[in-house]
């Protein structure tokens, strides 16, 4: 579908504006101090902001509206324990950070350890943070590449350079002031989204009937108090692992830890981090009841049974046509069914009716595995040389199904099914929202909506970026080099980094590729690397007695443990951060103790 010139008018617009007005405000930085720490003036509800600006990347807005309409509202529990994590920092951290009046958060490790122990941590920071700069530009590009008709590479490009020409211009002072344009576009985008989607769902249904039907679908079940650790997301992962993450992300992490050490005082940085604290729980919550209701109004008017038009294409021009279509016609009997019920169940509570929805969903989504099965196969003829062969493996063994070798080759066709579904081609529900957005809603609002993604990967990257280059001149080559620069010699090395990194995350979002779900992946890739470097910190806080050696020891072997336990799926990602954490404190005790007896 191609955007009509208000739509253009909209987007270019306000991308301009920001990219303008951040750059032209920040125009004189020339300390260090201005640069970096943003002249320590940002008031506590512009830290708040941008704060959340840096979490909220394209990703939050695409991906989590998706996870909604595919699986519910049970993703807000991930964010249960970032108000706990917000009154610990305050408590802990920041009050440490002011007294030492640091740039960085790895500093105050040289300080209590050694210089190669704040190296390292700075080092894991670079690796995990680049990655997912990366990801943050390339997660919007791939889909926006699709529905605006232009290449990934293009999108790629715009872009981390819009991002580059106000972040090398003005450093941590131009992101803060750009995200609180950024937040304001965000939330204005979002309230219209909610009220056009509540508006294009039939006037018998009200709002309150439409939680009713995604109830019954399954879609409001909000907490989870099981303890299974298959469950990615239960009330126990969120308060703990998900503590243990905000711990180490807002606390450690130097993109938002940049982000109020900006602050006038430390009273402005602590209000800053408390309103982020009080207010992304409901955010989230409300970002996935926008996907909730998308998810409605898709119970009254038709979806696609993929909502990747580009696989859809392909799959109905290849041998599997026919099958696909047949799925098609059994989803429109199906969707009829479901509107009809639907509708009974707005005007009469029952149920039986209720059940019957449930049902129905169950067997939706089976047509949507198996469309997904479909694609994968049209498009992939490695992976359907592959499957067959298995097929004809299984079907000869059938005659002793209690036989190891058919179970096994049964659990490896399993796999392999569940494998198609999470395809980058074939899995969706990162493009729901964009091709609800691009299908539905009305001129203007297309535009906004468009800048609402493109802001919000423009936000958390120009943090990412902006914090890479600071701990690349603070931390590695203004301390390790011993190179003495003046102010304006270190405004310009940073400068030059900024560059750099942005021209990196370009480089990563060009090669990247994309896993289940775009929220997720930034957030396995996070908890990958941020227990242990929590863990580094507890023990510089907490136990006086533990030296630099035996941390940097510990960490090391830490982080080697961690990379093999998220490759052989030892637990949930989420729990990686409290598991990373624990260990890197076990394991550096234990290193301590034998440097001690030598």
């Amino acid at each position: 579908m191609a955007l009509s010139w208000i739509d253009w008018t909209v987007l270019t617009a306000t991308l301009l504006t920001i990219v303008g007005y951040g750059t032209w405000v920040t125009r004189n930085n020339k300390t260090v101090q201005d640069y970096i720490k943003g002249g320590n003036s940002t008031k506590w509800w512009t830290i708040g902001l941008s704060v959340m600006a840096t979490q909220a990347s394209a990703i939050t807005f695409l991906s989590t509206t998706g996870q909604a309409f595919s699986d519910g509202m049970g993703f807000v529990q991930f964010y249960f324990g970032l108000p706990i994590a917000m009154v610990i920092i305050c408590l802990v951290f920041i009050p440490l950070y002011h007294r030492l009046k640091v740039f960085t958060a790895y500093e105050f490790l040289e300080d209590r350890f050694d210089l190669k122990t704040r190296s390292l941590t700075a080092i894991l920071f670079l690796i995990q943070r680049g990655l997912a700069a990366g990801i943050t530009i390339f997660a919007p590009a791939i889909i926006l590449s699709i529905v605006l008709g232009i290449k990934v590479v293009y999108l790629n490009i715009i872009i981390g350079v819009l991002v580059i020409i106000y972040t090398v211009s003005g450093g941590t002072k131009a992101v803060t002031v750009t995200q609180k344009q950024q937040m304001f576009v965000i939330f204005a985008g979002m309230l219209a989204a909610l009220f056009i989607t509540l508006q294009l769902i039939p006037d018998e249904v009200s709002f309150t009937d439409a939680i009713e039907i995604a109830g019954a679908n399954g879609r409001m079940e909000v907490l989870d108090f099981s303890f299974d650790l298959e469950n990615r997301y239960t009330v126990w992962s969120g308060l703990i692992g998900g503590t243990f993450l905000a711990l180490s992300y807002f606390g450690t992490d130097q993109s938002q830890v940049q982000r109020y050490l900006s602050g006038k005082s430390m009273k402005e940085m602590q209000m800053g981090l408390i309103f982020n604290g009080l207010l992304k729980v409901p955010m989230q919550f409300f970002i996935l009841l926008v996907g909730i209701m998308v998810f409605v109004f898709y119970q009254f008017n038709p979806a696609p049974l993929n909502f990747i038009d580009a696989s859809t294409e392909k799959v109905l021009a290849s041998e599997y046509a026919s099958e696909y279509r047949a799925l098609q016609e059994k989803q429109t009997i199906l969707f009829n069914e479901k509107k009809s019920i639907s509708l009974q169940l707005a005007k009469n509570e029952n149920t039986d009716l209720k059940l019957q929805v449930s049902k129905l969903d169950s067997i939706e989504k089976t047509y949507r595995l198996e469309s997904k099965f479909l694609i994968k196969k049209a498009i992939d003829t490695a992976y359907t040389s592959k499957y067959n062969a298995l097929v004809s493996e299984v079907e000869s063994l059938k005659s002793n199904p209690d036989s190891e070798l058919y179970i096994s080759k049964s659990d490896e066709l399993e796999e392999l099914y569940k494998s198609a579904a999470k395809d980058t081609r074939t899995n969706d529900r990162d493009y729901m929202f964009i091709r609800f957005i691009l299908n539905h809603l009305p001129k203007g609002l297309i535009g906004l909506l468009l800048a609402v993604i493109l802001s919000a990967a423009m936000s958390s990257t120009a943090s990412e970026i902006n914090a890479l280059a600071t701990i690349t001149s603070i931390d590695l080559y203004g301390r390790n080099l011993k190179i003495k620069k003046n102010e304006a010699g270190m405004v310009k090395v940073t400068k030059w980094f900024t560059l750099l990194w942005g021209i990196v995350a370009i480089i990563i979002a060009c090669f990247a590729n994309l896993a289940e779900n775009l929220i997720q992946l930034v957030n396995i890739i996070g908890s990958i690397f941020y227990g242990n470097v929590l863990g580094i910190f507890l023990l510089a806080f907490f136990f006086k007695y533990i030296k630099g050696n035996a941390v940097f020891t510990g960490a090391i072997i830490t982080q080697a443990i961690i990379i093999i336990g998220w490759w052989y799926d030892w637990m949930p990602y989420l729990w990686l951060n409290l598991f990373g954490c624990v260990l890197v404190i076990i394991i550096t005790h234990i290193v301590q103790g034998f440097q001690s007896k030598k």
